[in-house]
C-alpha cells in the first residue's frame, strides 16, 4: 500500500531556537499591547527563497487555549512569496475594556507556517510553530519608554533558594540569578515569569550579592544588582 505524506508540526517557544530555521519568521519575542492602542502590527518574513508558504496566526489566553476575543488577529492566514515580507495585525475588542486596569494580563501570540503541500509521495514535512508572550497593558500603567520596573523586585533567601517578590503590575520574566562575582553563575536556575503582585519560589544557589538577569520589553537581558540585609535583597543598581 503507497503511504500518504504527512506533516509534523514542531512548537517552539521564545526560550529556544523558534526563528533559527523556521521559513515564516516574527519580528520579535514578545509582543507588548498598550491600551491605548486601536491596533498594533508585528513584521513576519518567508525566509525561504523557492518555496512560497501560508502564514496562520491566533491568540491564545494565559491558559494557552484559542480565544476569539478580546484580542483578535488579522489575517488570520495568509499566503507569503519566497522571500516576501509582511505583516499581521493584532486590535483589541470592545470587551477588552472588561481587563484588569490595574495591571498587565498575559495572552499568547502564536504564529504557524505551512509549508506548500508535496507533489512527491512518502515525504516528511516540517511545519514550525512560534508562541511568544502577548501583553495586554492597559493605558493607566503604561509608562514612558526606558522606565525600569523590575528594579522593584525583592528577593528573599529560602532553604533551598529564593522567594522572588513583584510587587509591580506588570508581568516579569527572571532569566538568571548569579553571584555578583563572575564564575559563580548558577546554571541550574529556571526561568520564571512572575505574575503582577505576587510571590514565586524558585530553586537558586543563595548568594551574598546577588544579580538577576530580566527580560525587558525588547527582548534584552539587563541585569540588576541586590544588596541583602539578613534574608532580604533589594535593589542597589543596574549593570
Amino acid at each position: 500500500m503507497r503511504k500518504s505524506a504527512f506533516m509534523v508540526f514542531v512548537f517552539l517557544t521564545i526560550t529556544s531556537i523558534h526563528t533559527a530555521f523556521a521559513a515564516i519568521a516574527l519580528d520579535r519575542t514578545r509582543v507588548i499591547y498598550e491600551g491605548d492602542n486601536k491596533a498594533i502590527s508585528l513584521n513576519i518574513s518567508n525566509e525561504n527563497k523557492q518555496l512560497p508558504y501560508l502564514a496562520q496566526a491566533w491568540v491564545e489566553d494565559h491558559e494557552q487555549q484559542k480565544v476569539t476575543g478580546p484580542l483578535i488577529v488579522t489575517p488570520p492566514i495568509q499566503r507569503l512569496e519566497p522571500g516576501a515580507k509582511s505583516m499581521v495585525r493584532i486590535s483589541a475588542l470592545p470587551e477588552a475594556k472588561a481587563l484588569p486596569q490595574d495591571r498587565e494580563t498575559l495572552f499568547y501570540f502564536n504564529l504557524r507556517e505551512i509549508p506548500p503541500r508535496s507533489d512527491k509521495s512518502n515525504v516528511m514535512q516540517i511545519a514550525l510553530q512560534t508562541k511568544v508572550k502577548l501583553f495586554y497593558r492597559p493605558a493607566s500603567i503604561v509608562t514612558k519608554p526606558g522606565t525600569v520596573w523590575q528594579n522593584q523586585l525583592v528577593l528573599h533567601k529560602t532553604a533551598t533558594g529564593y522567594q522572588i517578590e513583584n510587587p509591580t503590575p506588570y508581568y516579569i520574566t527572571v532569566a538568571g540569578i548569579a553571584a555578583r562575582a563572575k564564575g559563580r553563575e548558577d546554571n541550574g536556575f529556571v526561568p520564571v515569569t512572575l505574575a503582577p503582585k505576587s510571590r514565586t519560589d524558585v530553586k537558586s544557589t543563595v548568594f551574598d550579592a546577588p544579580v538577576v538577569t530580566y527580560i525587558n520589553d525588547y527582548g534584552g537581558r539587563p541585569e540588576l544588582a541586590f544588596t541583602c540585609v539578613q534574608q532580604r535583597c533589594s535593589v542597589n543598581g543596574t549593570r
